[in-house]
């Protein structure tokens, strides 16, 4: 899938050490979906009592999987649940082939477990539009069942893989009462990234105890500032999915807990940083922030169009302070905004001041500060107090390579 020769420059130095969450395991296996040799199924079963949220695609032309998962997800069940992910095939566009596959593949999860296979949840990556040879990940269920361990998240983040160059993970422990509640997720992505929910596959658990309502709420609004706000290359996928389960094996209840929500917040915002970190060909990771819009909203719109904009991007990755384009991206975003009120930074060097270039800016001070590899891009609009944060990397010639053969 591409030609993914490095990892990222801007990968962590390590995958992380995940901690054990009570009441889920997982296992990884080879299941040849797409290639041989590779780790391309994983397996989490998680204990009864369980609670699931999710997220998903808004995509017109989303998967079997996640139609599947969308029309499970609302249930309140005190019984356990399996997620079961492979990679190299998308089931997307396969038509009632997909549909049929989901079941099978359900149904085969159900019966080697016991599980009801309402609560069986399926994610596909990979390639669009060919049918998922489902018999091969059926034939490996047995094998996925029986090496369970609860230690085994590392490789269930190595099977989700793509395009990725490095495994994603984060964790987060929080006291509560005095007692220890624990996060860890999994994540993977690094094209077709665009926020329309989640945009990538990402699976988080938790030994907390919560209510399914609060759950879901607390990952809606979370997924609004963390995983809504990156894209890498504006393209929505058509199997974005984001789980998250909350076994209750700490005993520890966290409905409101604002300590508890601020963690799952850092976890969350770990993974989708990661993940534009590691957007395919990238040697940038770029911050905008967009302050004095009309509004938060008119804030967020003036800050995805200058992440998605192809110019500016290129422009990072050629070092060209060009910050014109800013102008541009802000004039065609279609919020509000007044030529004569905005002012422009990279980093805390500024560009143009209300309208006009800064006359004390200097072309090789902008030179210098894009040699680097954290870059930050603000822009005031001068029009209220609307505020916006998004995340983004540069467009360079090893998109094109990665993109060009995904398929081959």
């Amino acid at each position: 899938m591409g030609k993914i020769t490095a990892v990222s420059p801007l990968a962590p130095a390590a995958f992380p050490g995940l901690p054990v969450i009570g009441g889920v395991t997982f296992a990884a296996a080879q299941a040849g979906v797409k290639y041989a040799g590779r780790t391309d199924v994983m397996l989490a079963l998680l204990a009864p009592g369980t609670k699931m949220a999710g997220v998903f695609t808004r995509s017109k032309t989303r998967s079997a999987p996640v139609l599947d998962c969308q029309a499970k997800i609302g249930g309140d069940s005190d019984a356990g649940a399996a997620i079961l992910v492979n990679s190299g095939n998308s089931n997307a566009f396969t038509g009632r082939n997909g549909v049929d596959s989901v079941a099978r593949i359900t149904a085969a999860v159900a019966a080697a477990t016991g599980l009801p296979q309402a609560r069986v949840f399926t994610s596909s990556t990979g390639v669009i539009g060919e049918p998922l040879p489902h018999d091969r990940i059926i034939a490996a269920i047995a094998t996925l069942r029986d090496t369970q361990t609860a230690d085994g998240i590392a490789g269930a983040a190595r099977a989700i893989m793509t395009t990725d160059t490095f495994p994603k993970g984060a964790t987060a422990t929080v006291m509560i009462g005095g007692k220890p509640v624990q996060i860890a997720g999994i994540a993977k992505g690094s094209g077709m990234i665009a926020p329309d929910m989640a945009t990538m596959l990402v699976y988080i658990f938790t030994d907390a105890v919560i209510a399914r309502d609060a759950l879901q709420a607390m990952l809606s609004d979370l997924t609004d500032v963390t995983f809504n706000c990156i894209t890498v290359d504006s393209d929505t996928s058509t199997s974005d999915t984001l789980l998250l389960a909350a076994t209750g094996a700490s005993g520890v209840r966290v409905d409101d807990d604002p300590a508890f929500r601020e963690a799952l917040h850092g976890v969350m915002l770990d993974l989708a940083q990661q993940v534009v970190r590691d957007g395919e060909g990238a040697s940038k990771f770029i911050t905008v922030q967009v302050t004095g819009a009309a509004s938060d909203a008119d804030a967020k719109v003036h800050a995805m169009a200058i992440a998605n904009s192809p110019l500016i991007k290129t422009a990072i990755a050629g070092e060209d302070p060009n910050w014109g384009r800013v102008v541009m991206a802000i004039g065609k975003s279609g919020a509000a905004a007044d030529r004569d009120r905005l002012s422009i930074w990279f980093g805390d060097i500024l560009v143009a001041d209300q309208g006009w270039r800064n006359p004390a800016y200097r072309e090789q001070d902008g030179a210098d500060y894009m040699k680097g590899e954290y870059l930050t891009i603000r822009a005031d609009l001068g029009l209220g107090a609307g505020a916006a944060t998004v995340w983004t990397c540069d467009l360079t010639h090893g998109y094109i390579a990665i993109n060009a053969d995904y398929r081959s």
